[in-house]
């Protein structure tokens, strides 16, 4: 479970910084329901870009603003329904789209559930400490601006081989950075890192593979914006059928136990990459679905609460990527297959691995055999702008994109998506990927057996369930000696 016991001398400290800067700490509550934001804050809002370094853009840490770059406000949450002329299904295929967070990913909602715990109780000092955010990309980018905003030293651990996009946006917002060795795979690094830091008392390690408040942001935000989406768009006999979710830190997937109290029948996929095919295979290797990684099982997964793996071929994600943002791409769609202009001005919306997410859905959907009365979500991580030196990347490998190669990507890397390299998992199955754990956590990172068997034996993840409520008494209690 979270620690919430307090520490009076650091959260004093805490709660002066916060005065000195005009912080308030948005509540769960108020990022599953934003009209119960207070109007002040709205009145800023309207004013304030969104990526603006201004502490009143916590409150836009949630599904529900508005698609706009400034003075947005709020409505129903941001998601994209794929048609089946695109997609080869006939059910209903939604995507939950991050880009209109604030950095362009819903990452700053995961390190929001690490962090604020920590500083509403004064574990964490922002005075006396850094926060320190390993990451393969987003992670630290959502880290990185949730320290800004809230008046703490950031510190952003990533791959060197990540996309140039991401280091430079650190650099812009004054993060120091590490780069670490290898690729999206390369999580290992990553934690040999954070180990060293970590002997350091003057840095805190937020590790979103572990910390519990990045499960639990998406158990209560994100699975109560997909439910909310699907009974804005269900229609009589309609069923939510299923979720799927690639597994970077296995954040994301946290939404689904939300969904499936909501909707026993639904079905929970993870996915991953098929060049490093750890849950299906016990298997390793690098891959370019940036955005997941990869080589080990993250502590806050709830394999127990997994009924598929699904791996998604990275060669697949790239070229959907050219499909979707070159201009003959963008032709094909709406000239060949009668797509929607709009709509297809919306696919620049999924990055990497949200094309990684809509293929699991697609493989997810064929294999159940779901209808046109079937609902399948995921979320759209981040979006197209944090891979436009991929694209240049691309093109320089493989060659300007023509209208042949357009519709050979349309065939071959949607249409003639098959049900191969997935598994359906049973309780023995479920059983196998969980242990996988013991060689990261028990063997590297000091976790124990018992505490390993708790998770699979215990009620660890419905406890934790329970603790939203507590941190928002202790948020309100922050703020309100904040703002005296």
């Amino acid at each position: 479970m979270i620690d919430l016991s307090i520490h009076p001398e650091g959260r004093a400290r805490n709660i002066a910084r916060a005065r000195e800067n005009g912080i308030v700490i948005p509540t769960f509550a108020q990022m599953k329901d934003p009209s119960l934001i207070p109007q002040k804050v709205l009145d800023k809002l309207s004013q304030t870009g969104l990526w603006d370094i201004d502490p009143v853009n916590l409150f836009r840490v949630n599904w529900h603003n508005e698609p706009k770059e400034s003075g947005g406000l709020f409505g129903k949450p941001n998601f994209i329904e794929f048609p089946p002329e695109l997609t080869g299904v006939p059910c209903r295929i939604i995507g939950m789209v991050g880009k209109w967070f604030p950095t362009g990913c819903h990452k700053v909602g995961a390190s929001f559930g690490c962090l604020v715990p920590e500083l509403v109780t004064g574990r964490f000092d922002s005075e006396r400490q850094k926060a320190v955010w390993p990451s393969t990309g987003n992670y630290c980018r959502g880290g990185a601006f949730n320290s800004k905003l809230l008046g703490v030293h950031a510190i952003g651990i990533l791959p060197q081989e990540m996309s140039r996009e991401r280091f430079e946006w650190l650099r812009s917002i004054g993060a120091e950075i590490i780069a670490t060795p290898g690729c999206e795979s390369n999580v290992k690094e990553i934690f040999d890192k954070t180990h060293e830091l970590a002997e350091d008392p003057a840095n805190m390690i937020f590790n979103q593979f572990e910390q519990m408040g990045n499960h639990l942001w998406h158990y209560e935000v994100t699975g109560s914006a997909m439910a909310e989406v699907f009974e804005l768009i269900r229609r009589p006999g309609d069923r939510f059928a299923g979720a799927c979710y690639t597994t970077g830190s296995a954040g994301a997937i946290g939404s689904g136990d939300r969904l499936k109290e909501l909707y026993p029948g639904l079905k929970l996929a993870a996915g991953e990459a098929l060049q490093c095919p750890t849950l299906l295979d016990n298997g390793f290797g690098g891959h370019r679905i940036e955005g997941i990684g990869d080589k080990h099982v993250p502590w806050i997964h709830n394999v127990k609460n997994t009924d598929m793996v699904i791996d998604i071929d990275d060669n697949d994600s790239q070229e959907l990527l050219r499909l979707f943002n070159e201009p003959e791409g963008v032709i094909f769609l709406i000239r060949e297959l009668g797509l929607d202009p709009e709509f297809v001005e919306k696919l620049s919306w999924l990055g990497i691995s949200g094309i990684a997410n809509l293929l699991c859905c697609i493989k997810m959907a064929k294999y159940y055999e779901f209808t046109e009365q079937d609902v399948v979500a995921t979320v759209l991580t981040d979006s197209f702008a944090m891979y436009g030196s991929r694209l240049e990347e691309l093109r320089l490998a493989d060659g300007e994109y023509t209208p042949v190669k357009a519709a050979v990507d349309f065939a071959r890397r949607l249409q003639a998506q098959k049900t191969d390299n997935l598994l359906e998992l049973t309780y023995a199955e479920r059983k196998r990927v969980h242990n996988l754990k013991y060689y990261t956590w028990v063997e590297q990172q000091g976790k124990t057996v018992e505490e390993l068997n708790a998770l699979w034996y215990g009620t660890e993840f419905a406890d934790v369930h329970k603790q939203a409520a507590a941190i928002d008494e202790l948020i309100e209690a922050f703020n309100e000696e904040a703002a005296k």
